[in-house]
């Protein structure tokens, strides 16, 4: 399937999510059990949620007490993590095949999580992309595509989040950001400049709307153990080299541990926390 007919196909499926959107507050009256933990009852919207930090992170949230919308393009892996997360307790998850790149995609999935929770309250932006090459072997096509993917997609989705928030009484926004953002590697040209252009819109977005209270914050993960690390860390040698890598605990981190800080920076935990970064990379750049 070439890149075209995939976007078509991934708009199609968010066709008539408004149709099938349900009264404010039926979700809530369908089930008599009153759900139970920090985010209970509270609407949270997911970008890139079909396996790694958005996927832990999704299950999280779910084990709180949220409702959960979350989006991805790997359609069989987010109807699979949406079955979990109905098996978790959050019996109003729900997945949308939704690329970050595609505007009108985002907005009406945006827009369809709304009318279905009746607002949005949390949102994790954390869809993203991973390649390391030398700065002239980057294709121009290339370039735009991590840069579509990583930053213009936070974009799209905190242009179209943020009115629901202002008009909901306020809201939490999550950005997954990356420890590239401060100091990156070789190869790691459009990587690292896509996540620092992620840190700004953090920081601009939490002033712009600090006194609608509305808190913007972004969590950077160090090494990961996701799909994208396996894909790279590929030999047991190279596993070791990683975990050898990290100063601090001499190990890579689960999505499970950064779910735990996206948890915390949308909680009530820190509500005198905005235009912050959260740097969770196991001590790693403690040796830089």
């Amino acid at each position: 399937m070439t890149d075209v007919s995939r976007r078509n196909a991934l708009g199609a499926g968010l066709v008539g999510m408004a149709a099938v959107a349900v009264p404010r507050g039926a979700a809530k009256a369908q089930s008599s059990n009153q759900p139970q933990g920090r985010f209970a009852s509270k609407s949270v919207i997911i970008t890139g949620a079909t396996s790694g930090i958005g996927r832990a992170s999704a299950e999280a949230f779910a084990r709180e007490g949220a409702k959960v919308a979350f989006c991805g393009r790997r359609q069989e892996l987010g109807r699979e993590v949406e079955a979990g997360l109905r098996r978790l307790g959050a019996p109003d998850a729900y997945y949308v095949p939704a690329d970050v790149r595609e505007p009108d995609q985002v907005r009406r999935f945006v827009d369809g999580t709304a009318e279905r929770f009746g607002g949005i309250e949390i949102a994790l932006n954390n869809a993203g992309i991973n390649w390391f090459k030398p700065l002239h072997e980057i294709s121009l096509e290339d370039w735009t595509d991590m840069q579509d993917t990583n930053f213009r997609g936070v974009f799209l989705a905190m242009k179209h989040q943020i009115p629901h928030m202002l008009r909901g009484g306020g809201g939490r926004i999550v950005v997954t950001a990356s420890m590239h953002d401060r100091a990156t590697r070789p190869g790691g040209a459009a990587y690292a400049s896509s996540k620092r252009a992620v840190l700004s819109l953090v920081q601009a977005a939490a002033m712009d709307y600090g006194e609608q209270n509305i808190r913007v914050n972004a969590v950077s993960p160090g090494i990961i153990d996701t799909r994208l690390y396996r894909a790279g860390a590929d030999t047991p040698q190279r596993r070791a080299d990683a975990a050898a890598s990290v100063d601090g605990l001499k190990r890579v981190g689960t999505p499970e541990e950064m779910a735990g800080a996206i948890l915390f920076l949308a909680s009530d935990q820190c509500t005198y926390l905005t235009g912050a970064t959260l740097l969770a990379d196991g001590g790693l750049m403690a040796g830089i």
